[in-house]
């Protein structure tokens, strides 16, 4: 029986040291293989997985010819805390959000 790999897409999301602005910024990247797909910092790590997660619905549903979903203020709502893997199912697609770059972290940390 043949397996089949579904859409997949990483993600990197990390705190922003401080600098000039005297707040704290979660930095977002969403790739999908090598390809950057889009970037950007939050105010908060919530509001950031919700950025991860509405970029990652639009691309997949552009990468299949699909129309993209509206976006609405609640569909892609929640935490999602770095270095966790989650299903994402917004509109006609499903796919993956896989943390970006794990082996590279030292063990030690």
């Amino acid at each position: 029986m043949p397996t089949v790999h579904g859409l997949e897409f990483s993600y990197s999301l990390y705190a922003l040291p401080a600098g000039r602005f005297p707040f704290k910024r979660w930095r977002w990247e969403l790739w999908h293989g090598a390809n950057l797909l889009a970037a950007g910092w939050r105010l908060s790590r919530p509001d950031a997985g919700r950025a991860l997660r509405l970029y990652a619905a639009e691309h997949g549903h552009r990468l299949f010819g699909l129309p993209v979903p509206p976006r609405e203020p609640h569909i892609a709502r929640g935490d999602l805390k770095p270095g966790t893997t989650e299903r994402l199912a917004i509109g006609s697609i499903t796919a993956l959000l896989v943390p970006r770059g794990l082996e590279l972290v030292p063990a030690a940390l």
